[in-house]
């Protein structure tokens, strides 16, 4: 198997400098039942090119328990794909070659491991389902992606194309380190689920190590994440959570944290405000209600927490399935406890779906809903992400109808300890007026078919209005 990497920089030759490995010399290195060779075919001051050869020995595989098990067909141990397809062994070698350069380190130049260089990198050959499979894993990199397709037999058409494609990958400004561990996590991604090691905790900390900085916002990240880690639920589920909560903070939805108002911004209300877990209760009562209303059978609670709504909205007759979704796992895991849902009789549970996933990214599990309750969660996001939360709420998944609760920044003030444009909650990326709010929520309306009214939540006030504030979209 072959891996080249190119350059056009000026002067190219720096890719020497980067990967720590001199032109000049022909390099090997023994690994895992084979031998890594690192030479450069090319290596001019236009253009400069390395290349890493993986040579791996057949027989070598099978006395070292890293090939197939045979149980396909009496030589599938010496006759298989192993030697010659790019897999954990590439990304294994690529790893010791190059594990300088996929650190950021250069010791003689400092300054060229964050230079953006234009970059071609040329795989041959990778297994994979499709050529579209390739462009949903490296295009969202920014790569402009190739992916020649190879017969099966040349002499024989009938026989259509193999599972095997020469991977072309270019990217005009692109730091050498950001390349390098896009393949070391994407190879063995594409290998089926065989890497030739065992799979542990220190392999789920080398995926988040090398995936930091792209595959949390990746929008493959789940199948990235399970395919790397073999689909171990042990590992797996606890690295997602990590993953999405490097690009999501989890909603507030316990008691002390999630009704956030004043505990969790160490202030306290005055007499004139409603203590902060009736003001939960309200919300969540106050949402199950208008579900209520609706009609709604199938409903969404995105951001669900700890199950505090899905116990209310189980009471409901009409209710005919719940699915409650959350970026954090152990979130799930203690919903799980607190709705008793082992104990569940099996109908009851078949109307309830507890499932892991983000607010940013399209998931079609989302579509096909009566109504979907964001209950205190669009405060945790970015202002810059809204516009991506609308797009997969209002515009991809689509329920019936979207029940949204936010803070009211207006009532701050009756918070007598809370400084002046302090959030009530550390996690809190932006809090509303009740101007601001309702301009968003009309916004949204207008964009996506929906029309919208806007109330508050809990005791309101002349001048300030209520703690909360509530938006209830109906398509």
């Amino acid at each position: 198997m072959l891996l080249t990497i190119s350059t056009t920089h000026q002067p190219a030759t720096d890719l020497g400098y980067l990967l720590h490995k001199n032109p000049a010399r022909l390099q090997t290195l023994d690994v895992a039942a084979g031998q890594a060779h690192i030479f450069y075919p090319e290596a001019t001051a236009a253009r400069c090119t390395a290349a890493l050869l993986l040579d791996l020995d057949p027989v070598g595989l099978v006395r070292n328990h890293r090939g197939p098990a045979g149980e396909g067909f009496a030589l599938e141990q010496y006759v298989n794909d192993r030697p010659y397809v790019a897999s954990s062994f590439l990304s294994a070698a690529l790893a010791k070659a190059f594990n300088t350069a996929m650190n950021g380190t250069c010791k003689d130049r400092p300054e060229l491991p964050d230079t953006l260089l234009p970059l071609e990198a040329t795989v041959a050959v990778v297994p994979a389902a499709s050529a579209e499979q390739l462009h949903r894993l490296f295009g969202p990199l920014g790569y402009a992606v190739e992916a020649e397709a190879h017969p099966l037999d040349p002499t024989v058409p009938a026989w259509h194309e193999s599972r095997y494609f020469t991977l072309r990958l270019r990217h005009p400004a692109r730091r050498l380190r950001d390349l390098l561990s896009h393949l070391y996590v994407l190879l063995p991604v594409l290998d089926r689920g065989d890497k030739h090691y065992w799979i542990n905790q220190a392999e789920a900390e080398k995926l988040l190590l090398r995936g930091a900085g792209w595959l949390p916002e990746h929008p493959e990240r789940e199948f990235i994440t399970r395919r790397y880690l073999r689909n171990l639920a042990q590992y797996v589920n606890p690295t997602l959570e990590r993953l999405l909560a490097a690009d999501e903070p989890a909603s507030d939805d316990t008691e002390a944290a999630a009704i956030g108002e004043a505990e969790a911004g160490s202030s306290q209300p005055s007499a004139t405000a409603e203590k902060t877990p009736k003001l939960h209760a309200q919300r969540l009562d106050r949402v199950a209600e208008e579900i209520q209303r609706l009609g709604a059978r199938r409903v969404l609670d995105l951001g669900c927490g700890e199950g505090q709504l899905v116990r209310r909205l189980l009471r409901l007759p009409q209710i005919e399935h719940i699915l409650a979704l959350d970026v954090s796992w152990q979130e799930l895991q203690r919903a799980q406890e607190r709705l008793h849902v082992a104990e569940m009789p099996p109908r009851q549970r078949e109307r309830l779906t507890l499932t892991q996933g983000s607010l940013l990214y399209h998931d079609p599990r989302l579509a096909g809903y009566d109504a979907a309750a964001v209950v205190e969660v669009i405060e945790h996001l970015d202002e810059s992400r809204l516009a991506t939360f609308e797009q997969v709420i209002f515009a991809r998944a689509r329920p019936g109808a979207v029940l949204v609760t936010t803070p009211n920044a207006d009532y701050n003030q009756r918070y007598e300890t809370l400084s002046a444009g302090s959030f009530r909650h550390a996690d809190h990326r932006f809090e509303w007026t009740r101007a601001q709010f309702g301009a968003w929520a009309a916004g949204v309306a207008e964009r996506h078919g929906y029309r919208v009214r806007v109330e508050p939540l809990g005791p309101a006030e002349a001048e300030v209005g209520a703690p909360s504030q509530l938006a209830v979209f109906e398509r």
